[in-house]
């Protein structure tokens, strides 16, 4: 133990893995399933949208959503989300992680429910209302980033903190595979009870008026797993980091954690005063320049560059299921299996490569260490994207699309075994507990104007050169070719500013931040056999 650490800081470092720790990887954990589905989910929708109330009289094709109302509809949650990283970081160093914790919960239900009660008596108002509702749902899953990392890094011990913050993370791969598979149910049900022909068949019985119950299903469906966590958020008493080193008040922090950890913890009056008068630099101070301006340089850069290309690669899927056969032309078929064949196709790659990459950062991030798996991320990255881009006329080639496709999954795959869990995990444990959940907040958002550029910005860059082979209302682009060409470039960048993130693995987070001076090897150890109860 550090000489001068509280000793229920040290008990939390230094506990064996129990039950508590799993239960707050749930709580948190489901958080981001939420998340994950909300955000992700809009995806497999909007064609849906466009039929419902794009298509026009005896079009040979059914409607899509013009581009600037796909842009809303996609992008408007990713706006929400920044603002919400922002401000619910900076709120959770200032009234504490708990009490900003089920603010965040009751509005992802909320905004859920709203966005698939989305009303209005013609087409603007109805998307205009869904694009109210999800800008605010997106506003509280920003809030679940800061606070989920930092409160997983408050409980964790520092063995395994690393697996314990991925693993919350890693929820994410459920809540997409989640989406799907809701979309899947909600769209064979409703296609087994109607039957409708394909587009080109009939066209006004091809898109039945129950279809409209559809895509709302799948929207609200996320108020549930939402609304489920919320009273084990309550119960989870306020990280002992914030209580002791934030707030100040050491005593409530032993009491705290004594609870949690079933063992009795001293209150040290002499740390307590120390604590009471240390210097606390502020976010904007040249103390926090000098100590962690690069830290914070680095995370920035690096989860920015990672969502660049993360969000965008999801734009060239379309092309990609197109292209083997998994989604045929949309008028040959009818409104409902479009919206399974979507779901269906999102969910095997979710199966392949989402939720697997995530599980490997998980089993390894404590052995190969943060740094490492994000270097090797990007740069695998970067590898099957130039590999993608090079010879992408021999790739559009029939015989050789599935290659294509292997190639493509095994770029999520390295994203999520790589920088997409640890831009997630480092900034929740190199900055100090006064301004931690405020930093991430801060890295979080740059990754999401990442996010933003990367879901409009090669939305139009992708598009064709060919004027004649581009996408209703969109002008022409560089095509997919050079967007992939650019993407790999980015994900090199992303490599290059790894190396102003520090390694963070198997260190207490006073060590890190240098709250605490770390000069003597003492450590305070647990009880043999000492037992613990849900936080």
């Amino acid at each position: 133990m550090a000489r001068n650490q509280l000793s229920v800081l040290n008990a939390l470092d230094v506990a064996k893995t129990q039950l508590y720790h799993f239960t707050a990887i749930v709580i948190a954990g489901m958080g981001f399933f939420t998340d994950a589905y909300d955000l992700f989910c809009i995806s497999l929708v909007t064609k849906l949208l466009g039929r419902i109330y794009y298509t026009k009289p005896n079009a040979e094709k059914p409607g899509t959503l013009p581009p600037n109302i796909a842009d809303a509809v996609n992008g408007v949650a990713l706006c929400g989300t920044l603002a919400g990283q922002l401000f619910f970081g900076w709120l959770g160093d200032k009234l504490g992680r708990k009490k900003v914790y089920g603010i965040t919960l009751i509005l992802m239900v909320v905004c859920s429910i709203g966005s698939g009660l989305s009303f209005g008596k013609s087409s603007n108002g109805v998307i205009a209302t869904l694009c109210f509702f999800r800008f605010w749902l997106g506003f509280g899953i920003g809030g679940d980033y800061p606070l989920s990392a930092t409160i997983m890094s408050e409980y964790a011990n520092k063995k395994t903190r690393g697996a314990f913050i991925a693993a919350v993370f890693a929820m994410q791969g459920f809540g997409i595979l989640g989406g799907g598979i809701v979309a899947l149910i909600v769209s064979s049900a409703f296609r087994n009870k109607y039957d409708p022909p394909a587009y080109q068949d009939d066209a006004a019985r091809s898109l039945p008026s129950q279809a409209d119950y559809v895509w709302r299903l799948i929207l609200m469906f996320g108020a549930l797993p939402a609304a489920l966590t919320y009273y084990w958020r309550m119960k989870m008493p306020e990280t002992a980091r914030y209580t002791a080193l934030v707030a100040k008040n050491a005593k409530q922090a032993a009491a705290d954690m004594s609870k949690v950890l079933h063992v009795n913890l001293q209150v040290e009056e002499d740390k307590i005063e120390r604590i009471n008068t240390q210097d606390s630099f502020g976010l904007f101070s040249k103390k926090f320049a000098k100590r962690h301006g690069l830290h914070l340089v680095g995370t920035t850069t690096t989860w920015f560059l990672l969502d660049i290309a993360f969000y965008s690669q999801n734009l060239f899927q379309k092309d990609i299921f197109t292209g083997i056969g998994w989604i045929p032309a949309a008028k040959t078929m009818s409104s409902l299996e479009e919206v399974f064949k979507i779901a269906r196709a999102q969910t095997l790659i979710a199966l392949c490569s989402t939720v697997p990459g995530y599980w490997f950062t998980v089993a390894f991030i404590d052995y190969l260490g943060r740094f490492t798996i994000q270097l090797m991320g990007f740069f695998f990255m970067t590898v099957f994207m130039f590999a993608l881009a090079i010879p992408y006329n021999h790739w559009t080639k029939k015989p050789h699309r599935v290659s294509f496709v292997v190639i493509y999954s095994l770029t999520f795959f390295f994203a999520n075994f790589g920088p997409n869990a640890t831009t997630f995990v480092v900034p929740a444990e190199i900055f100090p507990a006064r301004l931690r959940s405020t930093c991430h907040g801060i890295s979080a958002a740059a990754g999401k104007a990442g996010a933003i550029i990367g879901a409009f910005g090669f939305l139009y860059a992708a598009q064709s050169q060919d004027k004649s082979k581009v996408d209703d209302g969109y002008p022409t682009g560089i095509g997919i070719k050079n967007s992939l060409l650019v993407l790999g470039g980015i994900n090199f960048l992303g490599m290059v500013f790894t190396f102003l993130v520090p390694e963070s693995k198997g260190k207490s987070l006073e060590e890190l931040t240098g709250e605490e001076d770390d000069e003597s090897g003492q450590t305070v150890e647990l009880p043999a056999g000492s037992k613990t109860v849900p936080v």
